[in-house]
């Protein structure tokens, strides 16, 4: 490396030694690609706690010898820009925030004023533009200067309003976040362990600043507002709070936050460190930003740091304990993860003595062993982690026989990431989990077959394609006799199979696994070719791919998977097992086509709005979560309900009508 020394030692004499200066030198390189790994190519080298551990040794070293190299990650901000989405410059710099992880500090900071104390979420910051209350503009953090457009995809989020009471110029920061449960269902499609999301905020990251913006609304990103830029003519009392309190006026989610002084902080700080376990959404600390505007604004503001915020990062609780024993667990794709046994210590208030060790690259890097003394702690205080190996014995090694089946095991490489795979296609852990996907809730939904019910009919040989679940009652006399099972569970369980005989075709080409066919996906497909499955099976990749939402890569797999002579022959078994009404229903008038609905409020005759959403769609109609210019329709019982559905459709000139109107429509 040539880098460049912008800045001195502070008293003007020579640097300090060889070794702090070599030292910065691989710390920035090695904090750069950490970065560009996580910001730009949405994969991880290193966990959170270990990056900040060695941002904070450079930003030291940085301070002791007055030696800044152009490129430190000190001295930026935000992350490198993709190539692929159109950039457009902030009208004022988006500047990270100065941390601590000490309460005191923060008392310190707030002196006698007051401040708001918010999460620190871990996502995605964004930009919204409003005019004549309408989202004209939407533009990802960027690297704190430069951003990407996203105005297509942030459309999308789920929460977002697209017109607003305030018909001024409004410029609103948030933060686009991914659910822990949003996170793991998406995860649960990718194969690939190399490509599967190794947090929420990869993942929000991956999918926000893509071009598909079809992808952007099946995931369900969230935007959560934690600051005003502006809006024009609006008078806020000189107080952040009533920033918050206008912006939620205006339909937007806004932050949790408490208002504090110096005396209830501590307090407050503990309060959310309570939540936190029960959070269904990321956060990596919190915010303190001063109540009064302009105070905050008089502070200014250092080349990275506004002086009117500071981020608290939670004081990791770290525990010594020892590694017992490497745990694999096979999954229905054939991934075979390390779970790292410890004795049990106590974290953030609860007994761990497991953590995920996620992939072979992750254990031979740790240089993992039985017998090891480790350190462990909860990432974001929720994740057991292990922190370090203070042993280092290396002596732990990939198993070459699947725990499960016994079969032959490899390890295989993508990109830098190397993870173990068992190669036996009849693996009983493939086979659970293939067959957990067909009887799920979204699926054929045949209550009472869970992954350990469905683990015991497989290790009996009573199951082993799809359609001997549809032949239960020949072993009824050996289940019934099983611990845990007789002759009512029987009974049950032979009442459920029976009903999800009748099921429709989304339901079946989700449930028979082929890759990356969601519920939503496999509806597209269902319409596409007019609920005709032997159409679908039969089409090509150029046929497939000229369906909105279905691209090269999908359509290859659904076309491999259909040709597949094993799958081929366990779908003929499974079909004369099954009947599809709807098929027969095909011909029903499709009344409602080429009309897009929006649906709100309570239903009456529907049992939810999901079932009133189905029959839409079944009429041919479309039903979207967000009134815009595209709408035909806004169901709502109550018409005259000040809800923000109602202001906006009536400002669209957009109809309201009640669900018995759209089932006349429908002709019900």
């Amino acid at each position: 490396m040539n880098e460049e020394v912008v800045t001195a030692a502070k008293d003007g004499s020579a640097p300090a030694g060889a070794d702090n200066l070599q030292r910065i030198k691989e710390l920035v390189e090695l904090l750069n690609e950490a970065s560009r790994a996580y910001y730009k190519e949405n994969r991880e080298i290193m966990p959170n706690r270990e990056y900040d551990a060695l941002y904070d040794e450079l930003q030291k070293l940085e301070q002791e010898t007055g030696i800044v190299m152009a490129g430190s990650p000190t001295s930026k901000v935000g992350y490198e820009l993709a190539e692929e989405l159109p950039k457009e410059d902030h009208d004022r710099p988006m500047l990270s925030l100065d941390k601590t992880k000490e309460v005191e500090t923060l008392q310190a900071f707030i002196g006698d004023g007051k401040g708001l104390l918010s999460w620190k979420l871990d996502g995605l910051t964004v930009v919204l533009t409003y005019e004549n209350g309408s989202l004209v503009k939407a533009v990802t953090r960027g690297n704190g200067t430069t951003g990407e457009v996203i105005t297509g995809n942030a459309k999308t989020f789920r929460n977002i309003p697209l017109q607003i009471p305030f018909q001024g110029k409004c410029v609103l920061r948030g933060e686009a976040i991914m659910t822990y449960s949003a996170f793991e269902k998406v995860n649960e499609q990718i194969a690939e362990d190399a490509s599967r999301y190794r947090n929420p905020r990869n993942l929000c990251s991956g999918t926000v600043r893509q071009l598909n913006s079809r992808i952007t609304a099946e995931r369900g990103v969230r935007f959560v507002v934690f600051g005003l830029v502006s809006a024009e003519g609006v008078d806020f009392a000189n107080s952040h709070e009533q920033e918050f309190v206008w912006a939620k006026s205006q339909g937007f989610e806004t932050v949790e936050y408490e208002i504090v002084t110096k005396d209830t902080l501590p307090e407050a700080v503990h309060r959310f460190s309570e939540k936190i376990q029960g959070n269904d959404y990321p956060s990596d600390g919190l915010v303190l930003l001063m109540d009064d505007i302009a105070y905050g604004i008089s502070l200014g503001r250092t080349a990275k740091f506004p002086r009117n915020a500071m981020a608290f990062k939670w004081k990791d609780e770290v525990e010594t304990t020892t590694l017992r024993e490497i745990e694999w667990s096979a999954s229905r794709t054939g991934l075979i993860n390390p779970v790292a046994i410890f004795d049990p210590v106590e974290l953030e208030g609860t007994v761990v003595s497991r953590a995920s060790v996620h992939n072979v690259s992750v254990m031979e890097g740790l240089r993992l062993g039985i017998g090891d003394q480790i350190t462990v702690y909860k990432a974001n205080m929720i994740i057991p982690q292990i922190a370090e190996n203070l042993t280092g014995s290396g002596t732990a090694h990939a198993p070459e026989v699947c725990p499960v089946c016994g079969g032959k095991t490899e390890i295989r490489q993508m990109e830098d990431v190397r993870s173990l795979y068992c190669v036996n296609p009849r693996c009983q852990a493939k086979q659970v989990g293939r067959f957990a996907l067909l009887v799920s809730r979204d699926a054929l939904n045949v209550e009472g077959l869970s992954e350990a019910t469905l683990e015991k009919l497989i290790d009996h040989g009573w199951i082993h394609e799809f359609a001997d679940i549809f032949h239960l009652e020949a072993h009824k006399e050996a289940i019934t006799s099983l611990e845990g099972f007789g002759e009512k569970s029987f009974a049950n369980l032979q009442s459920a199979i029976d009903k999800a005989r009748q099921t429709t075709l989304p339901r079946l080409l989700f449930g028979i696994g082929i890759p990356g066919i969601g519920a939503a996906t496999a509806k597209v497909l269902s319409r596409a070719f007019h609920a005709d499955l032997q159409a679908l099976r039969e089409a090509d990749e150029g046929t497939l791919s000229g369906i909105d939402g279905i691209g090269p890569v999908l359509a290859s797999g659904i076309v491999k998977t259909f040709r597949d002579e094993a799958f081929a022959s366990q779908l003929d078994h499974l079909l004369p097992e099954l009947s599809f009404p709807e098929a027969e229903e095909s011909g029903k008038a499709q009344t409602l086509a080429g009309l897009t609905f929006v649906i709100t409020g309570s239903v009456l005759h529907f049992e939810n709005r999901n079932a009133l959403k189905a029959a839409i769609e079944e009429a041919g109609g479309k039903v979207t979560g967000s009134v815009s210019a595209k709408t035909n329709y806004l169901i709502n019982n109550d018409k005259t309900s000040s809800s923000t559905k109602n202001k906006t459709a009536a400002k669209l000139g957009i109809p309201v009508i009640s669900e018995e109107e759209v089932m006349a429509m429908m002709g019900e």
